[in-house]
C-alpha cells in the first residue's frame, strides 16, 4: 500500500462547501460520541454500528463519508478497550472542534481522477498531480490543513518491486548535537528546523494570546502561525525524506536502536527530540527499505553508549562526556561513533529485533536505560 498526496485548488464556492461538510462531520462525531458515552454509562455497552449509522443518514454528507465517520469512531472505541485489557490508561475519544476535524474520507467511491478531481457534491476540483500514480487507487481523502490549503490523498495497492542492494552494512546512532552518526565515520548535522524560527513563533504566539477571541486580527494571526508551523514541518519532512532515500539506496543493512522516543521526550529534551523527528525518520527508513533492497534492523539500546566497540568493556558516561575512553584497551573515539559501531556489532551478532512493531510496554521496558542518554 502506498499513498500519494496532491495539492488541490478549489474555488471559493467549493472551499465553502467542503468546509461546511467538515462542520457537519464535526457535529455528527460529537453527537455520536455523546450518545456512546451515555449508553456506556447507563448500560455498560457500546451502541452497534447499525445504530450509529442512523445518525449519519440524510445529513447532507456523501453516504460513504458518513459511514466512514462511524467506522472511525468504532475503531477508536475498540482501541480504548484493547488498552483497558492490557492495563494501560486510555479514555474515550475526544470531542472535536472544527480545527480537529480535518478530513473527508472516501473509502470506495464518490471520486474520479482525470485532468481534474471530480468529487461527488463538489464537482471538478483543480489538482496539481506532480507525479504519476502507480497501482490501483483504493481510497481518497480530502484533507484541510490549518493554513487553509486542501490536499487529496490517494491510497493505492501495488506490487512491491525489490531492488538488489550490494552496499555496505552500517550502524546508525541518533542524537541531538548531531542528527546521526554512522559507524563508517559519517556525521549528519542536526538542522534544528524549529530553532531557526523560534523567535518568530514566540512573537506570533504572544500576539495571538493577546488578541480578542473572535476578532479579525486574531484570525489573521492564527493563520500566519499555522503557515509558519507548516513551513517548519515541510522543511523537516524534506530533510528526512532526502536522508532516508540516500541511506536506503547506499547501504544494504542499517542497524539502529529501537528508541521509545515518545517516552524519552516526556522525560527530557522533549522539544529537541520532536524537532529532530526520530520516530518519523525510523518509519521512513522502514518502508523505503522494502523496495530499495535494504534491511533495517532495530537493536536493544541497552549499554550501547557504555560498551566499548573494540573489547566490550562497559564504562559509565555522563552527557558531558563526548569522548569514549576505554580503560581496558585504551580505545579513544567520539562516543556517538563508538555507539554506532556497537549497534552494528549487535545487529551482526543476531541480537537485533525484528522490523515488526512490538508491544508498547515491551518497547518501553527495553528503552528504560536509553532514556538516560537522550541528550547525546
Amino acid at each position: 500500500m502506498r499513498s500519494y498526496r496532491f495539492r488541490l485548488y478549489p474555488s471559493k464556492v467549493q472551499d465553502k462547501a467542503m468546509c461546511s461538510h467538515l462542520g457537519i462531520s464535526k457535529n455528527l462525531w460529537n453527537e455520536m460520541l455523546e450518545h456512546t458515552q451515555r449508553m456506556y454509562t447507563d448500560y455498560g455497552k457500546f451502541p452497534t454500528k447499525k445504530a450509529l449509522r442512523q445518525f449519519v443518514k440524510d445529513t447532507g454528507l456523501y453516504s460513504q463519508v458518513g459511514q466512514e465517520l462511524v467506522d472511525r469512531l468504532l475503531d477508536a472505541l475498540k482501541h480504548k478497550m484493547q488498552m483497558k485489557k492490557k492495563g494501560l490508561k486510555g479514555g474515550f475519544p475526544r470531542f472535536k472542534s472544527f480545527d480537529r476535524m480535518k478530513s473527508l474520507n472516501y473509502p470506495q467511491s464518490g471520486f474520479r481522477l482525470g485532468k481534474k478531481l471530480k468529487v461527488t457534491l463538489f464537482g471538478d476540483i483543480a489538482i496539481r498531480q506532480h507525479r504519476e500514480i502507480k497501482g490501483k487507487i483504493k481510497t481518497m481523502s480530502l484533507k484541510h490543513e490549518p493554513s487553509g490549503k486542501w490536499f487529496a490523498i490517494f491510497t493505492t495497492k501495488q506490487e512491491m518491486q525489490h531492488n538488489v542492494n550490494n552496499g555496505d552494512k552500517v550502524g546508525l546512532d541518533l542524537g541531538l548535537l548531531s542528527f546521526a552518526t554512522l559507524s563508517d565515520g559519517t556525521v549528519i548535522d542536526n538542522p534544528r528546523h524549529l530553532k531557526k524560527y523560534e523567535n518568530k513563533l514566540a512573537t506570533l504566539q504572544r500576539t495571538l494570546s493577546k488578541s480578542r477571541k473572535g476578532s479579525i486580527n486574531r484570525r489573521k494571526t492564527k493563520h500566519r502561525l499555522a503557515v509558519l508551523h507548516e513551513k517548519i514541518a515541510n522543511a523537516r519532512k524534506d530533510f528526512l525524506h532526502k536522508l532516508s532515500n540516500r541511506l536506503t539506496s547506499t547501504y544494504s543493512l542499517i542497524a539502529m536502536e529501537e528508541l521509545a522516543s515518545k517516552e524519552m521526550a516526556e522525560r527530557q529534551f522533549g522539544k529537541s527530540i520532536h524537532d529532530a523527528g526520530w520516530s518519523m525518520f525510523t518509519s521512513m527508513l522502514r518502508y523505503k527499505a522494502e523496495s530499495a533492497g535494504c534491511k533495517v534492523m532495530l537493536v536493544n539500546p541497552k549499554n550501547t553508549t557504555k560498551q566499548c566497540s573494540k573489547c566490550g568493556t562497559l564504562s559509565d558516561k555522563t552527557l558531558r562526556d563526548r569522548m569514549h575512553n576505554c580503560p581496558s584497551c585504551n580505545l579513544s573515539m567520539d562516543r556517538d561513533l563508538n555507539a554506532a559501531k556497537v549497534i552494528l556489532e549487535k545487529a551482526r551478532a543476531g541480537t537485533a529485533q525484528s522490523n515488526a512493531c512490538e508491544d508498547k510496554a515491551t518497547a518501553l521496558s527495553m528503552n528504560q536505560d536509553a532514556c538516560r542518554f537522550s541528550g547525546r
